[in-house]
């Protein structure tokens, strides 16, 4: 039975917003992201039959918002060149770790060095950042660290393995903080360790 409409647009609503701000994420442009939610919406309401059950509105949507950004991108992208909707083989043997970078053994009685590094860099150069990500890995971030959606939720909204989003997760992970890495080095965030003996 599919669902009501009035629980669909109960679901929609308390959503909105969040879908709202993975479209932002994806489209990085606000007229792009409302047409993007909006038709998100209009396909949902369409393809309510194919939601198994309202506890999995969540990530239904999500897929839904994915697919959407997905054909549209392809529709340009038949215009014009644009970045690439599939992984790029990455050829990196060891992928940067802020971590690494950082790591001192008496840090790690003090604090957590990666997390006093996140505090002093601005919200303007996260999103930079993020949004520089090819959109494979943007969407894959957005989805598990912004709306906190569970790898197999994330899996299931982008109709690929568990195995690739945590694939994926982890190569976009480390991309961020090599980026963040050299906006905090360019504006002297970073303390210069004392010479070792």
């Amino acid at each position: 039975m599919p669902i009501t409409k009035d629980a669909f647009e109960a679901q929609v609503l308390e959503i909105l917003g969040r879908l709202h701000g993975v479209a932002m994420r994806l489209t990085r442009n606000e007229a792009d992201a409302e047409d993007l939610v909006a038709d998100t919406i209009v396909r949902a309401w369409r393809a309510r039959e194919s939601l198994a059950t309202p506890e999995a509105f969540r990530a239904w949507i999500f897929r839904i918002l994915n697919n959407t950004f997905i054909s549209d991108r392809r529709r340009t992208a038949a215009r014009g060149q644009m970045e690439p909707l599939v992984d790029v083989d990455v050829d990196d043997e060891r992928p940067f770790s802020m971590f690494e970078r950082l790591h001192q053994p008496f840090l790690l009685w003090f604090g957590n060095p990666e997390q006093e590094l996140l505090d002093k860099l601005m919200r303007e150069d996260i999103d930079r950042a993020l949004a520089e990500l090819p959109e494979y890995y943007r969407v894959v971030v957005v989805l598990a660290d912004m709306e906190e959606l569970k790898y197999g939720e994330i899996a299931e909204a982008l109709q690929i393995p568990v195995g690739t989003v945590r694939s994926r997760l982890a190569r976009a992970r480390a991309a961020l903080q090599e980026a963040l890495w050299t906006v905090a080095r360019d504006r002297g965030l970073l303390i210069p360790h004392a010479p070792k003996r």
